[in-house]
């Protein structure tokens, strides 16, 4: 009796096909190979980026330790003595006054700007009246007014209010010119807050006063922080202003210059007699307090913006 015959695969004939591969998981192989390119192309940009902004301020920082002959022989080797000597002395030479005149302008400058721009972006975007948008675009519009054009009128305008090289001619200028910017960022911000809750205030008895400060505003803590950085650091940094603005009008007017100017100042003085060890330090020292503020509060600056885009 034969055994029963086994069907087998033919031999050197072509592999049987397969089952027929979708051109929908095609694109997607294709999608997937194309976001791991621009994975690579971005993440390979922001350490690039990420390089130019920490390798400069790592060399600022190092170069503050060394001697003048250390940094006219190498400028890119380590110090032989890593002495903080140097902060000491650049603070003692005016660094500390400036520092000091730059807090007591930004304690008063900062606080009023958020406090008036708030409340002016609260009504724009909250309170329908004739004129709204009209004086919402008059704000838009001095957010790209250069500061250069209005030198010369502000000049005089300070000068005429007996305010040249005082805290508040200063602080008043610089609530002027970060109103816009504030009024522009938080009326957006304040347009996304929900008006139920707005409702339920007023029906509940609230004034508009109150409702502001004690519903509104507490809401509105991600975009007050984030705007806040951003005055901040702009007001910090600020050369222009306070170059026209605090300059000593005669023999017996102190000077109360700020950082930005101290900085200049301080390398003026040092003429032919270069210490730049000094002066590193001093920009280190103007360095590291906006660098404390901003690590400090980057996740709500960073929740501030995304709130803003994706409401």
């Amino acid at each position: 009796m034969s055994a029963p015959l086994k069907e087998t695969a033919p031999t050197g004939g072509p592999a049987p096909a397969g089952p027929p591969v979708s051109k929908s998981a095609v694109r997607a192989g294709e999608r997937r190979g194309e976001g791991v390119i621009l994975n690579v192309f971005s993440h390979g940009f922001l350490a690039l980026w990420a390089l130019l902004i920490v390798l400069p301020l790592l060399w600022l920082v190092i170069s503050s330790f060394k001697t003048d002959a250390q940094i006219g022989g190498s400028a890119f080797g380590w110090p032989q003595n890593w002495s903080f000597g140097v902060f000491s002395r650049a603070w003692n030479k005016g660094i500390g006054d400036y520092f000091l005149n730059t807090v007591i302008v930004l304690v008063f400058s900062v606080p009023l700007t958020m406090l008036f721009g708030s409340m002016a972006a609260y009504v724009l975007a909250r309170y329908q009246f004739w004129g709204n948008r009209l004086l919402y675009y008059f704000f838009v519009a001095g957010a790209m007014f250069p500061v250069f054009l209005a030198l010369v009128p502000l000049f005089f305008m300070v000068k005429r209010l007996d305010m040249l090289n005082t805290y508040q001619g200063l602080i008043l200028v610089y609530i002027a010119y970060s109103l816009p910017f504030t009024v522009f960022f938080m009326h957006a911000f304040f347009r996304t807050l929900p008006t139920a809750v707005f409702e339920a205030a007023i029906l509940d008895g609230a004034s508009h006063t109150r409702t502001f400060f004690q519903v509104m505003m507490p809401m509105a803590k991600p975009g007050l922080i984030s705007v806040g950085i951003f005055n901040t650091l702009g007001q910090w940094n600020q050369f222009i202003l306070p170059t026209v603005l605090m300059q000593p009008q005669s023999g017996s007017d102190p000077e109360r210059y700020v950082l930005t100017q101290g900085l200049i100042q301080l390398q003026q003085q040092q003429g032919y007699a270069s210490d730049l060890p000094v002066l590193f330090a001093g920009v280190t020292i103007a360095m590291i307090p906006m660098l404390v503020v901003y690590l400090s509060f980057q996740r709500q600056v960073q929740a501030g913006l995304t709130s803003a885009t994706l409401k």
